[in-house]
């Protein structure tokens, strides 16, 4: 099984708003990732796979639906189906992180198994967004070996190593069933409701990035008020709703910058940014350095 390498971590969503990365095959769901964050951060986004991550140099900042964590060298998270998460590293600090992203089929099997009726079923349906493993706990490194031991056996390629895998995922999930409250945690209808506009929201961004849009074009997207668009963005994003769009095109521009000759200025025409001396401002702004030096220092 390879290990994929992102280090420019543009994603792809459907109408809905949902990665269309297929992580692994329908025979063995599951995928091995190495995220270099000290070159892009990862953009807010959500799967219905289960994901697993442990930081293997420098701190990085997690953000799953509202809350938000730094974690170091060590330490791990889990993120729950269908939940938005996002990630960064700090500067300075060379992170990386190695994560596991599979399909909660894996471990459960068929929906009238005992794995699923007991354990998957209500580790998604009433479990929490996220679970931080920063070693606070005895249990966090039993988690955090779990998840590294997945890992590893999808990197050897080796004789069984899907036996070896779902093992591991198997006991992470254990462990999480084990060892966070159920039912009471259960996510509220607000907390619900709020995540599903943020879908929107970012669903309409991902469609209309080309094109100018406003706090009033977002608003309607989600069928909410201005004030209602701004309180989701603050409480979720952390930023303000034309912040994340600028950030989201600078993010594909560089991309872009990164894989193909296309002039800076086509660039950032087709990224939205109609006037170049804009685009070189708000991409040194976000980035640090201006499109050209992106482009050289990648290529």
């Amino acid at each position: 099984m390879a290990i994929s390498e992102c280090s420019n971590c543009v994603l792809s969503v459907n109408t809905q708003g949902r990665e269309l990365v297929s992580h692994g095959t329908p025979l063995f769901p599951v995928a091995f990732y190495h995220d270099d964050l000290g070159r892009d951060r990862v953009p807010w986004h959500w799967h219905d796979e289960l994901e697993a991550v442990v930081v293997s140099e420098g701190e990085t900042t997690v953000s799953a639906g509202t809350r938000r964590y730094t974690l170091h060298r060590g330490q791990g998270f889990f993120i729950n189906a269908g939940v938005l998460h996002a990630a960064s590293g700090t500067p300075g600090t060379g992170c990386r992180y190695h994560s596991v992203v599979f399909h909660p089929r894996l471990v459960g099997g068929g929906t009238d198994s005992v794995f699923w009726q007991e354990y998957l079923r209500p580790l998604i349906g009433s479990g929490p967004k996220s679970v931080v493993l920063d070693l606070s706990q005895p249990w966090h490194a039993e988690a955090v070996e779990q998840i590294d031991a997945a890992w590893l056996a999808g990197a050897s390629d080796a004789p069984g190593y899907e036996f070896r895998v779902r093992a591991a995922l198997s006991e992470l999930v254990f462990l999480l069933t084990q060892h966070i409250p159920s039912p009471t945690l259960r996510a509220g209808e607000s907390a619900l409701r709020n995540a599903e506009r943020i879908k929107a929201m970012l669903r309409y961004v991902q469609q209309n990035y080309a094109e100018e849009i406003t706090v009033a074009d977002l608003a309607r997207s989600a069928m909410i008020s201005e004030s209602e668009c701004l309180r989701c963005f603050k409480n979720t994003i952390g930023i303000p709703p034309i912040q994340y769009v600028k950030r989201y095109r600078v993010q594909l521009a560089s991309e872009l910058l990164a894989s193909t000759d296309q002039k800076i200025a086509e660039i950032g025409a087709q990224c939205g940014f109609q006037d170049t001396s804009y685009f070189t401002r708000a991409f040194r702004e976000i980035k640090g350095i201006t499109p050209g030096e992106y482009r050289q220092a990648v290529q």
